[in-house]
């Protein structure tokens, strides 16, 4: 038990800063009381999550959603609230420019502008001390015909090709897959392989990023997290939840079992280790839900998955398995799914001096009511929608 309370401490969970703002789905978003205005109230309330889950010490950014003057005063600001500056999140499809594409468009002038802003973003990564830059291309096209296929992997390549040769040391970025979603013919890095084709032609600085919620329905995301922890080629998670097609749900909502297989998978692959450099990322748009609860809620979420599939007994199943034991290994992983680790989980945070509750903890504290006191006129901060 001590191995799995000292794995459960090492644990860090990074929130997203556009997960405190109005944000939510392409239909409607919802204003709430109390959230942030600017990127320096999004870390303040980061900042309380942090504070009562111990584990989520750090907050990504989304470029421009969260540009201001001084990044190297934004990072000093989330030192002062303990917490630091993530994962770096370009932006490269919310301009006019991006209708037929990013860093695939046909036309050179897009192309050149796209990939300028993720070049900017290492900037950014520089000024504020992240070493993780995040690449998603909503780049692909509606009809038969409209482009060719093959071209715009070549865009893609050379593109990525001129990033990868900005990182510093140090640095990385992930590149993201989605299997469709605005591109609804073709996407253009629409699945594992094809990210993972384009990181291993440029070399180690380049990882994957497996968004749980960017899959076909049925598909077995622990084997992919398998397959790339394998080869280390694993950068991180974007954890969410969908049941459709949207994938901006709190992690583990619609499927905590499979949330339980994928972190499994990351244990039995040594992806807790701080040397694998698995990034453990939230990215969440709560419409309905209160920001800052959603949050806790969701760090919370990920770390009883991570408890249970440290309970595993791995010597049990490697035995089970060895002896083509189906029901017996199954069991094994069964018992330790269905463990209460809320116990657990109360009585760690109690010897790091936290409530045991981080939920209720919050409730009480009186923050909520503070900001929505405070944060009144002015422009809220949204998602950028």
């Amino acid at each position: 038990m001590t191995d799995i309370k000292a794995a459960l401490r090492a644990q860090h969970i990074e929130t997203p800063s556009w997960a405190y703002g109005n944000s939510g789905t392409r239909f409607k978003v919802f204003a709430q009381k109390g959230v942030p205005r600017d990127p320096y109230e999004k870390l303040a309330d980061a900042a309380q999550v942090h504070a009562h889950t111990g584990i989520a010490p750090t907050v990504a950014l989304h470029i421009p959603w969260d540009k201001v003057d001084d990044y190297a005063d934004l990072a000093r600001h989330a030192r002062d609230l303990g917490v630091g500056i993530g994962a770096i999140n370009s932006n490269v499809f919310q301009d006019d420019d991006y209708m037929l594409g990013s860093v695939t468009h046909p036309s050179a002038r897009v192309r050149r502008k796209a990939t300028g802003h993720l070049l900017e973003c290492v900037d950014i990564m520089d000024a504020t001390g992240s070493d993780t830059l995040k690449l998603w291309f909503s780049d692909g096209i509606n009809y038969p015909g409209q482009d060719d296929l093959r071209a715009r992997q070549d865009r893609l390549a050379e593109s990525l090709a001129e990033v990868y040769d900005r990182l510093g040391e140090g640095q990385r970025f992930l590149l993201e897959y989605k299997l469709f979603e605005p591109a609804f013919y073709a996407t253009d890095v629409p699945d594992w392989g094809t990210a993972y084709a384009h990181c291993v032609k440029l070399g180690p600085k380049a990882q994957v990023v497996v968004d749980t919620g960017h899959h076909a329905p049925g598909t077995n995301i622990e084997f992919i997290v398998a397959f790339l922890l394998r080869e280390g080629k694993l950068g991180g998670f974007d954890f969410n939840s969908r049941f459709y097609a949207d994938d901006d749900l709190m992690v583990g909502a619609a499927d905590p079992f499979q949330l339980f297989r994928i972190m499994f998978e990351v244990v039995r692959g040594g992806g807790l280790e701080a040397e694998t450099g698995v990034a453990f990322m939230l990215d969440q748009c709560h419409n309905i839900e209160p920001k800052i609860p959603g949050q806790i809620r969701s760090v919370m979420n990920v770390q009883e998955a991570t408890a249970k599939a440290l309970l595993v007994d791995r010597e049990a199943l490697a035995a089970a398995q060895s002896e083509g034991d189906v029901l017996g290994a199954n069991a094994v992983f069964m018992d330790a799914y269905n463990t209460d680790v809320r116990p657990l989980l109360a009585e760690l945070r109690e010897e790091s001096g936290l409530a045991p509750d981080p939920m209720a903890a919050y409730a009480t504290s009186g923050y909520f009511e503070k900001i929505a006191a405070e944060r009144v006129g002015g422009n809220q901060a949204g998602w950028g929608a």
